[in-house]
């Protein structure tokens, strides 16, 4: 199964907002087939986490922490397949990198009501590890960085539920936290004061996800071989012959 074509069958076409932030209608309620809240498990998810969460707000931060902490963070989860960025897919793998976590924020946010939309930027990450950064040929720019956008209480809200508490433990970065009026997005400095997260350029809001843009821009920046690689590493993790991406070691 592919999305079907924007526009086509009765799907409402993809808006991508470059400057500012959108118009929070329905094209920011609707399930889209990489936002799949009208999949059971999906909208499961969001209400069983939001129990007695008795405003958008309060939505919207449970939500950001099940999210955060319940999928790890995997880099070696970095696809060339569709199916991957799906929210239900994130929900049955229980990893994911930040584009996938970013979807099933999204996609829970509108199950509840909560216009969303995915941001995109790129980062420079100074804390990569020796084992990700020769998947990526030497490279601590991430293009494309995901993450949830919110509409609550009349604004627009960025929400980072990227880096799970066990691998800021680890690395000792500081966790990303989110209480429903400011942005959540990485921190600039790690826990001793050592540069983390440096956000280089936004790219905006998309009413959906632009799999074609995203990957094509990771095919042009990367090895040719990284999403070949990154299969063969979540191999090596699933057959326990290679550590956890958090129990290596962050290059300082």
């Amino acid at each position: 199964m592919v999305p079907p074509a924007a526009g086509a069958g009765g799907e409402i076409a993809m808006e991508h907002v470059e400057g500012g932030f959108p118009e929070p209608g329905a094209l920011y309620l609707e399930p889209t087939w990489y936002f799949d809240h009208d999949t059971p498990a999906v909208g499961e998810f969001a209400l069983a986490k939001t129990a007695g969460a008795d405003t958008p707000v309060a939505r919207a931060v449970a939500l950001f922490y099940a999210i955060r902490d319940e999928i790890r963070y995997d880099p070696y989860t970095i696809s060339d397949d569709r199916a991957d960025y799906r929210a239900s897919r994130v929900l049955e793998a229980g990893a994911a990198f930040c584009v996938p976590k970013g979807n099933l924020l999204v996609a829970c946010a509108r199950a509840l009501g909560i216009p969303a939309g995915l941001g995109l930027s790129d980062v420079t990450n100074h804390l990569c590890t020796e084992r990700l950064l020769r998947l990526m040929g030497g490279s601590n720019l991430f293009i494309h960085h995901g993450y949830a956008v919110l509409h609550l209480e009349g604004r627009w809200i960025k929400a980072a539920a990227t880096f799970n508490l066990e691998l800021c433990e680890k690395f000792d970065v500081l966790p990303t936290e989110f209480d429903g009026t400011e942005h959540a997005l990485f921190q600039e400095f790690d826990g001793r004061g050592r540069r983390h997260m440096e956000y280089i350029r936004d790219h905006g809001v998309w009413s959906d996800f632009d799999f074609d843009r995203v990957i094509g821009d990771f095919r042009d920046l990367y090895p040719d071989t990284l999403f070949e690689d990154c299969a063969a590493e979540r191999a090596r993790n699933a057959a326990r012959k290679a550590a956890r991406f958090e129990d290596e070691r962050p290059v300082v």
